[in-house]
């Protein structure tokens, strides 16, 4: 995903960020299977 290293030092915030990194990764990858309307739509349904 890119990530290195953590910003953070503590487990709750290490967790945090990860939780992050993931959502962010998935949000693009569904992004680019349905595009952005499609996500948009599943949304709000």
């Amino acid at each position: 995903m890119g990530a290195t290293h953590f910003l953070t030092r503590k487990l709750n915030g290490v967790s945090a960020e990860m939780s992050l990194n993931v959502l962010a990764y998935n949000l693009k990858r569904v992004m680019k299977i349905i595009g952005t309307e499609g996500l948009l739509r599943a949304m709000t349904a």
